[in-house]
This record gives structure tokens, sequence and C-alpha cells, in this order.
């Protein structure tokens, strides 16, 4: 059953990346009302007479979203009952399949009823943490071999504090780059790093395209320095941890990869979709490695708080919550 589990979650991790990707294409493509004002079937019709190329994008997408929801939730039933016990699994399934169903709602309410740009561009970011919660999911399965172990790995305080301050921020650019897309804002500025290289305080003619590149750009180079200098402060701290050594190098890179795809858009003119999709990808993989640093946050905060009640009341006994 445990073998079944691990391919479950491997497969519902790569499902809920295809399903990211997917839903990037389709926003890339304008390829949201492919199917018209009709959903999950495409223009009311089982099998559609009128083949588009946005048509099968859009249908693609929903199809690879039905069938990993299935997977998810099988994932997340087989998971509360057979390793329900190790702590977060349960939160964790919940997570999964409470995101997944309100991406969909999003997803559909936006085609039926449509959305503003602002409410569409919250869809990508909702679709990140439901992966989040799968990828979490599916590390506490792997985890149960101890094949890699972290219980000795305690993460102080102030650097937990700025791992959760660091994921919410990724949020909030991730937001913004969703709003890009949303907006059509993708070449509202035709130069990088600044909107126009040869007067970069050309701000008064800005349109509220050029407003919303910029806003991303700024946030996003925020993003990749705040990881920058908590690399140093991993290096410094915890070079002892290969979780903490390793783990954070690799999502270093990804914000790296993340910002030289992101100019590449531009460099390209977005000619490339497979740029385009990439830069998705990066951002994707950064954030599901911010939340595996957050479960390993969570456990050093509630071993600190046992520690300190052992401490201050030694004869009572303590069951961690």
């Amino acid at each position: 059953m445990m073998r079944t589990l691990k391919w479950l979650s491997v497969i519902s991790s790569l499902g809920m990346i295809l399903i990211l990707i997917g839903g990037a294409l389709v926003t890339k493509t304008d390829s949201g009302l492919g199917c018209g004002n009709s959903w999950p079937l495409c223009h009311g019709e089982l099998i559609p007479s009128e083949i588009t190329p946005e048509l099968i994008i859009e249908l693609s997408h929903r199809v690879i979203s039905a069938v990993v929801g299935i997977a998810v939730l099988l994932l997340s039933i087989i998971s509360w009952k057979k390793i329900g016990h190790i702590r977060e699994v349960k939160f964790l399934a919940f997570l999964s399949i409470f995101f997944l169903v309100a991406q969909g709602l999003i997803g559909a309410a936006a085609v039926v009823w449509g959305q503003s740009d602002f409410v569409l561009a919250a869809h990508f970011g909702i679709s990140l943490i439901s992966f989040a919660s799968v990828f979490l999911l599916t590390i506490l399965i792997f985890e149960i071999d101890q094949k890699f172990n972290t219980k000795s790995l305690f993460i102080k305080k102030g650097h937990r504090t700025e791992i959760y301050a660091l994921t919410i921020y990724t949020i909030a650019v991730v937001y913004t780059g969703a709003l890009v897309r949303h907006v059509n804002a993708n070449l509202a500025c035709l130069d990088w790093p600044f909107c126009n290289n040869s007067n970069i305080f050309s701000i008064s003619s800005f349109k509220f395209e050029h407003w919303v590149q910029m806003g991303h750009r700024f946030a996003a180079g925020i993003l990749f320095i705040w990881t920058i200098i908590f690399l140093v402060k991993v290096l410094k701290h915890y070079r002892h941890s290969k979780v903490m050594y390793y783990g954070w190098m690799i999502t270093t890179l990804l914000i790296l990869l993340q910002v030289i795809f992101g100019a590449l858009i531009i460099f390209t003119l977005l000619k490339s979709m497979v740029i385009a999709l990439l830069h998705a990808l990066f951002i994707t993989c950064y954030f599901g490695m911010l939340s595996y640093f957050i479960l390993l946050s969570h456990r050093s905060a509630r071993l600190e708080s046992t520690k300190l009640v052992n401490n201050s009341k030694g004869d009572i006994k303590i069951e961690t919550i």
C-alpha cells in the first residue's frame, strides 16, 4: 500500500504542476473562452463540433485538471486513513482538496460569468497553494522511510519568521505577475530591467500597463535580493545541515532562473511560449521549496515550545500538538 501511495503522491504532484503550467498556457494564449461560456462542456457539447486551437488548449486543461483532481482526492483519502497518525497529514490532505476545489470553482466562474482581471490574477496564487499542499503531503509520505532525516534540524525563531514573511511576499509577487498577464501588460515595457533604459525617470508618461509591469519587476527584484540575503544567512548558520544548505541553494537557483526567463520574455518579445511557461514553472518550484521550509520551521517552533514548557514545568508531561 505504501508503494502505491508513493506513486500516487508523485503523480499528483507532477499533475498539479501540469495544471499550473496549463493554466498559464490558457492565459498566455487567450484560450480562456476557447469553450465559450460553457462549463464543464465545450459550447454545451460533449464532443465539440467546431475544433479550434483555443478550444483544444482549454479543453485539455479541463481534462487534465479533472484527472489530477481524482488523483489528489484518492491521495488525500488514502493518506488520511493509512498515515493520518503522522502530524500534519490530515491538515495537508484537507488543504489539498480545499484549494483544488477552490481553483476549479474560480476557473469555472470565470468562464460562465466572467471575472475582473484582479480576481483572475488570484487564480494562479490559489493554484500554487494547492500544489504546495500536495507537494508537502508527498514529502511526508516519503519521510516514512527515513531516507532523509530532518529531526536534528532546528531553525532559529528569527529565521523562521523570515521564511514565513518571504513566503507571504512571494504570493504577492506571484499575484503581480499574474496581473501582468491578465491585463496584457507583458510587453508594456520593451526594455529591461527598466521600462526605458535610456531614460529611467520617464515615469510621467506611464500608463496603467506600465505601472503593472514595472511594479512586478520591482517586487520580483526585491524577492531575488531577499532570497540571496537569506542564502548568506543559511551558509553562515546552517552549513552543517544538508537540507538547509542544499535546499536553499536549489531555492536560490530557481529564483535566479525565474529572473532570467522573465527577462527573456521581454528580449524575445513573448514569441517563445516555452520561455513563458518555464517562467511559470520556476516560480512554482520555488514556492514548493518555500513551503517545505515552512514545514521545517513549524517543526522547529513546536520543538522550541515543548522544550520551553518542559524547562519551566519539568513535572508535567507534554504532548506536542
